[in-house]
């Protein structure tokens, strides 16, 4: 494999890393926030905070198996991590909108 396609790979995994763990970190701070709301509300918050977290462990097993991928099989998961992180994200800003 050429140095230009280990940098760009290395970079890409770097960035979605960094992406993800500053995700994670503000769904914990929006976990922390919601547990202050009302009971009827808590409930829902408490479903809606679990599909967050089950989208964001999905997002860090891809990122894995993105860091194992060979050859161009990499190039193909992009693609598909690019959409898990936008829906990560997408999934985020609506809970946050809803407190």
């Amino acid at each position: 494999m050429s140095e230009t396609k280990v940098s760009k790979r290395e970079e890409y995994v770097a960035k979605m890393k960094d992406q993800l763990d500053d995700i994670n970190e503000q769904i914990h701070k929006l976990e922390e926030k919601s547990k202050g709301t009302r009971a009827d509300l808590a409930n829902k918050y408490k479903q809606e905070m679990a599909e967050l977290r089950a989208k964001s462990d999905r997002a860090v097993a891809k990122l894995d198996e993105l860091k194992k991928a060979g050859g161009n099989s990499w190039h193909d998961m992009v693609e598909e991590m690019d959409k898990i992180g936008s829906a990560l994200k997408h999934s985020y800003n609506y809970f946050k909108s809803q407190l």
